[in-house]
């Protein structure tokens, strides 16, 4: 890809440069060479106009007398760099200036005419000049009456050196502007070709799994926002496969334990390890130890079909404080075994909330039936609903064992546990909290954590009031 982006850019700076060349050798000599030689007839007719407007202003008609414009025409042939005579209608030279060559005695060749409607020959001008010149003549007239001609003479070398001095001067421009155009393309190769190469190396290197490489490029401008984007790309998605990674493994121990578990309970059964009155209750670790496969399959499907579908809303009005006593009312047979005590305030009987009630008894459940894993035996859990700005917010609150500073962000990830012992959270499957903050994130609602370890975790979220 970099050798074909820098072969079009080389081609098209080469395509480039030759078309403005072609343009100023050929087009554009062409076109001055045509504008400077209208430009010279026009100036060397207006010359003739003048010599003309003075001839009449001052004279009665006679064109013997004309000394008065001597000092015109020598004005005008220096201005304009040409010969101008003056000539009666017997062909004779009256009066002159040069700056090429001095003018003749007479012309007896000269034809009026001979120019039909342009009024201007080009050539020797009937042998009288040894080079090309450009001859513009006027009539010298009065009354209706033509006493004689003006006649302008201009070299047509001293046209071609004017439109040389111009080309020279375009050309200098184009080497200039040429150099110019290389720089700029260097500049182009270094700063975008040099860091494109190694986006693109980079790009390859994520291809094949090298998600640590780097691309070494640290600008502030555009390809360093590219740079920046890719790194941060791969980063994420080294993220993805470290979380994989841990998924995979989090599932793995989460099934083995109990598979293995129901494997060699059975197996004692059968071969007679365990006697028939205790096999009651291995049976029942059996079930229990089933119920959680369960449970976690469960959750998995759960979350997957978040990530899959999203998760679909059925929003209806309905009074919080009573979806709370009910999932209370679940845990009160838990509670008694750990003697913890359920404490629950609410500033009002009734508080109806907009939401999926199915769901936010979900967020309650899996919340109340943390608090109740990680707190110590006779200990108080607290539930408080409060109202503030049109939100109401439930708060659940244990007095357990916390959860340290720096694995707070980490609670919500899946399969995270916070006792990596799993001493407390035995039957736990660590999805609890990513299918909590998932449905809240679904409702526009947020939920935060306090906590500190050896006193307790408090969770709150909110709720928009009915």
């Amino acid at each position: 890809m970099k050798r074909r982006l820098s072969l079009k850019f080389f081609f098209g700076y080469i395509v480039t440069i030759v078309i403005g060349f072609l343009f100023i050798a050929v087009a554009g000599s062409h076109v001055l060479d045509n504008l400077m030689t209208n430009q010279a007839i026009n100036n060397m007719r207006n010359g003739c106009n003048l010599v003309l407007s003075s001839y009449r202003t001052q004279t009665a008609g006679s064109i013997q007398e004309l000394s008065f414009l001597t000092a015109q025409l020598k004005a005008i042939s220096s201005f304009q760099e040409c010969d101008i005579w003056i000539i009666d209608q017997t062909n004779q030279v009256v009066t002159s200036a040069y700056t090429i060559q001095p003018a003749p005695t007479e012309i007896p060749e000269f034809d009026p005419t001979a120019g039909g409607d342009r009024s201007y020959l080009v050539g020797d001008f009937y042998g009288q000049y040894s080079e090309p010149v450009i001859t513009v003549y006027t009539a010298l007239t009065r009354s209706f009456q033509t006493y004689g001609y003006v006649i302008s003479h201009c070299k047509v070398s001293t046209i071609i050196e004017r439109r040389e001095a111009i080309l020279k001067v375009a050309y200098i421009t184009w080497i200039g502007m040429s150099i110019l155009s290389a720089i700029l393309i260097l500049f182009f190769r270094i700063f975008v070709m040099a860091p494109l190469k190694k986006i693109i190396k980079a790009a390859s290197e994520y291809a094949a799994g090298n998600l640590s490489y780097e691309t070494g490029i640290h600008s502030h401008d555009e390809m360093g926002y590219l740079s920046d984007t890719l790194s941060y790309m791969s980063g994420r998605l080294n993220s993805i496969g470290e979380d994989q990674k841990r998924f995979v493994a989090n599932v793995s121990h989460d099934f083995r334990s109990p598979l293995t578990s129901i494997k060699g309970y059975i197996e004692a059964i059968l071969d007679g390890t365990i006697p028939p009155e205790l096999q009651d209750k291995y049976l029942k670790i059996v079930l229990n130890e089933t119920n959680r496969l369960t449970n976690l399959t469960q959750s998995l499907l759960t979350l997957n079909n978040f990530d899959a579908n999203g998760i679909l809303l059925d929003c209806s009005h309905f009074d919080i404080n009573d979806v709370i006593r009910k999932i209370l009312a679940t845990f009160e047979r838990r509670c008694q075994e750990k003697k913890i005590c359920f404490e629950f305030t609410v500033p009002s009987k009734e508080i109806f909330v907009y939401a999926d009630m199915g769901k936010i008894q979900q967020v309650l459940y899996n919340l109340i039936d943390n608090a109740i894993k990680f707190s110590n035996p006779d200990s108080i859990i607290a539930i408080t609903v409060t109202i503030h700005h049109e939100k109401v917010f439930i708060s659940v609150k244990d007095n357990g064992i916390g959860i340290p500073k720096e694995n707070l962000p980490k609670i919500w990830e899946r399969f995270y546990k916070t006792d990596t012992s799993r001493g407390k959270d035995k039957k736990g499957t660590g999805l609890g909290l990513s299918i909590v903050k998932e449905i809240l994130q679904a409702h526009n609602e947020n939920i935060d954590v306090i906590s500190t370890p050896g006193v307790g975790t408090e969770f709150v979220f909110s709720l928009p009031v009915s």
